[in-house]
């Protein structure tokens, strides 16, 4: 009897850290491809640095082991557009509500187009990402474009923190802030508080 085929898994990720341990976990179960979409990202060396070291690491991890990892358009407009009067909003707020929206709404297409089964996101790995409204968001686009969104919380069972060991496993680079130029100013702020503090 031939083994059944796994099915196929747009997995959309935002950085190598992140993937760690959502590929451990999952990453026998399904035929995955790895998709980096992150108009988001700022600046544009961030955006190339993590893409870099999700192909290194994809490449380097016995569990990531047949993880393909396709690209999607780096359009800074795209995100800008999608948050437009959310800017001032903090990090948590309407304004990721969108960012996960779009990215979301970008991976169900290519899953759509591309002959997947399933599509879900690495995001909910985050203890600052609510894993309550990427599956909401999911499940919706999902629906509209015909392919299955897996519903996750990858950060439960300790899935943060086997992240940050198999980072330092592996050398990831690990960046502190979530991506976006208002997230990063955030950082900073939270940074310099930290400073004048300590």
């Amino acid at each position: 009897m031939s083994e059944e085929r796994k099915k196929k898994l747009l997995l959309h990720v935002c950085c190598a850290p992140c993937s760690s341990y959502v590929l451990e976990y999952i990453g026998s179960l399904y035929d995955i491809t790895a998709f980096y979409y992150n108009p988001n990202i700022y600046p544009e060396e961030e955006y190339h640095r993590r893409v870099e070291e999700l192909i290194r690491f994809t490449g380097e991890a016995p569990f990531a082991s047949g993880v393909a990892v396709a690209e999607g358009r780096y359009d800074r407009n795209e995100f800008l557009q999608a948050i437009d009067g959310l800017t001032d909003l903090y990090e948590g707020s309407e304004r990721c509500y969108r960012c996960y929206e779009l990215r979301l709404l970008e991976s169900a297409l290519y899953a759509a187009e591309n002959g997947f089964d399933l599509f879900t996101t690495t995001l909910s790995i985050s203890p600052m990402k609510k894993a309550a409204w990427l599956n909401e968001i999911g499940e919706r686009i999902g629906k509209e474009y015909g392919v299955e969104y897996l519903v996750s919380d990858f950060k439960k069972k300790d899935g943060y923190k086997r992240s940050i060991e198999l980072s330092k496993e592996y050398s990831l680079y690990r960046q502190d802030y979530c991506g976006c130029e208002f997230s990063l100013r955030e950082a900073e702020l939270r940074r310099k508080k930290k400073e004048r503090n300590g």
